[in-house]
């Protein structure tokens, strides 16, 4: 399974690499209405939002709609698997690190 740098969406990255080195890997990640990131998995990380936005999730537990508002940070231990669709009408941006 990809992890976010190499799942796209239809093909096309979401993600490019800010910065990446032996102690840190930084990745932004832009979401058009419209626009999801294909099922992959992600390693513990701490992700911010430039830009908000709504989504739908989908992973181990089910299917959810969430807003994420602009500067909202949050911390995982890890993700298994999940996929996700903009499903507002804005632009989102993320950093994931």
């Amino acid at each position: 399974m990809p992890d976010p740098l190499e799942a796209g969406w239809k093909n096309e990255p979401v993600c490019e690499v800010v910065e990446d080195n032996d102690k840190l890997r930084v990745l932004k990640c832009s979401f058009a209405p419209g626009v999801g990131h294909e099922r992959h998995y992600h390693n513990a990380h701490f992700g911010y939002a430039i830009k908000g936005s709504k989504f739908r999730i989908t992973d181990t537990t089910g299917t959810r709609e969430i807003d994420v508002p602009t500067g909202t940070e949050f911390y995982n231990d890890g993700i298994e698997w999940h996929e996700v669709l903009n499903i507002g009408d804005s632009t989102a941006v993320f950093l994931l690190m």
